[in-house]
């Protein structure tokens, strides 16, 4: 077996001479992918700024929307869309920004809006209080779920530990005082979707939480619910109404995590999933498919009848678990039916009205091709969200807002990991709107070029591999809103860096490289860093 070392080499861009047509065609790519880089990350801290702007002057927080919902804070929408992509805005962006206001907004969420326990609840500005004089546990069950799996849960998985991590540990542990999983029909009345939207988000928090922490009590409710899709009570693949679209698919992905946790911990349940679970996946294939291999927004598995026969724009989301299960079973299948899935777009599908236009509709089918795209990095795929995202960007309004919604936290999502993809997972620290991060991929490594157009003093920070250090996972399985890894470190591993800075020749762990190593810039310099497989 080969033995595979890493190098970093530094140089100036004429100290690539060596191999000059080779050379200087990955550099002008990753100069390329650098502008995109810059280009997103600009717009996202604009995102930011524009939406301060209309933070609520008593509290700090932001309201869920600009229009008839001015006056209120809601965990579902301005804490679970919104405010965590602000945070990670700022966090890669602004760390006054981060320690400061959004830490503060923060504090002021847990003061104000805890309503049970730390559960919050709808806040009114105008009130000082909350919205409702009613406690509607159904509502704040909701809105604790949709803040934990929507915001907190991708926010975590970047970041690692953190005031926001706290969060989401006191909040699901107060959820579990207070329900196990939603049925139809229950005391709650709540419509199908919303069932299968927060049993979904339990179970993909559920799974997450388990490994993240080794906790078995989120694993035990997460096979609560588990039990009910697989085990008889409630299948789905017969059910007339499955909504395959946002928030009905959430169950479909929720049931895939789990899947995968049972296949490394409790093989002997996964079994038991295996057919149910296979089943339903089948059916949606069978009845809920376009010519082009892309879902429908609503079917009747039970009959086949397509309700809704708009496209789903979130299609990542639910190839998400089809990808995970020929992760652990190797159904060949469900690889195909991913791939076929995004086959078209870039023939067929530039410039399509996904969720009517919305911005929205935009940033999930684009965050759907970029995590595609890191397990497979298909040519045409890769063209098609560059196309797409110029068409999203133009939506952004001169005050940095989008559609003055909650969603507009989702532009923002999107928008950082094209970022992070066109810089292969590094960044650099501090960030300044001048310096440049590029990285192109080839057969011998990856390059990444840095420019300033003014004198810069920082470092360059790379990846790791968070689904080891932050989650503990036993696989980098697809899930929904996941931050992809790209070039990321291996823990414990050394890497030997050649330099044309002498001082920074030598050997270093990957701890220290993940941390950042010292870059200086003079204007109008660039600087080329080559990580190198021999």
């Amino acid at each position: 077996m080969l033995k595979i070392s890493v190098f970093l080499l530094f140089a100036v861009f004429t100290s690539c001479a060596a191999q000059p047509e080779f050379q200087k065609e990955i550099i002008d790519n990753a100069l390329k992918n650098g502008k995109q880089a810059n280009e997103s990350y600009v717009r996202s801290l604009k995102f930011v700024k524009g939406w301060l702007v209309h933070a609520d002057s008593v509290s700090g927080l932001i309201p869920s929307n600009l229009n008839d919902k001015k006056d209120v804070w809601e965990p579902h929408n301005s804490a679970a869309d919104n405010y965590p992509f602000m945070v990670l805005a700022s966090y890669l962006l602004d760390s006054a920004l981060y320690a400061g206001k959004m830490l503060d907004m923060l504090k002021a969420e847990q003061e104000l809006t805890s309503r049970i326990g730390s559960l919050p609840d709808i806040y009114s500005f105008s009130k000082k209080g909350f919205f409702s004089d009613r406690q509607d546990m159904g509502q704040i069950i909701f809105g604790a779920s949709e803040y934990i799996k929507d915001g907190l849960i991708p926010l975590t998985e970047y970041i690692g530990e953190s005031p926001w991590h706290g969060r989401l540990t006191e909040m699901l542990d107060d959820l579990s005082e207070h329900f196990v999983l939603l049925k139809h029909n229950d005391k709650y009345n709540f419509p199908p979707k919303r069932v299968e939207e927060v049993n979904g988000e339990m179970l993909q928090t559920l799974s997450r939480m388990y490994w993240m922490t080794g906790n078995s009590k989120y694993l035990e409710w997460a096979e609560k619910i588990g039990d009910y899709y697989m085990l008889g009570e409630c299948d789905l693949s017969q059910t007339d109404y499955l909504r395959i679209r946002d928030h009905g698919c959430e169950i479909i992905g929720g049931l895939s995590e789990l899947y995968v946790t049972l296949n490394y911990v409790d093989i002997s349940k996964k079994r038991q999933y295996e057919k149910p679970y296979h089943d339903l996946l089948d059916r949606i294939l069978e009845a809920g498919r376009n010519g082009d291999g892309l879902f429908y927004n609503t079917i009747n598995p039970k009959t086949g009848e397509v309700i809704d026969n708009k496209i789903v724009d979130n299609w990542g989301y639910v190839f998400d678990a089809y990808y995970s299960v020929w992760m652990v079973d190797k159904t060949e299948k469900y690889r195909n039916a991913v791939l076929k899935g995004y086959s078209q777009l870039n023939a067929k599908y530039r410039d399509y009205r996904w969720q009517d236009s919305s911005h929205d509709g935009y940033a999930d089918a684009l965050e759907s091709g970029i995590c595609l795209y890191n397990y497979e990095p298909c040519p045409g795929l890769g063209k098609w969200v560059d196309s797409e995202m110029k068409v999203m960007f133009a939506m952004q309004q001169d005050d940095g807002t989008i559609g003055g919604w909650h969603g507009d936290g989702n532009f923002a999502r999107t928008a950082i990991m094209y970022a992070l993809w066109k810089s292969q997972g590094a960044h650099v620290h501090p960030w300044r709107e001048d310096v440049m991060l590029g990285a192109e991929k080839n057969d011998n490594g990856y390059y990444f070029v840095l420019t300033a157009q003014n004198d810069w003093e920082g470092k360059l920070v790379f990846d790791t591999q968070r689904h080891k250090n932050i989650l503990h996972l036993p696989v980098n399985y697809p899930r929904i809103n996941q931050f992809p890894e790209w070039f990321a470190l291996e823990k414990g591993k050394k890497y030997s860096i050649i330099s044309s800075e002498k001082e920074l020749t030598g050997n270093y762990s990957s701890e220290s490289l993940s941390k950042g190593i010292p870059v200086k810039l003079k204007a109008g310099g660039e600087l080329i860093i080559v990580i190198q497989n021999k």
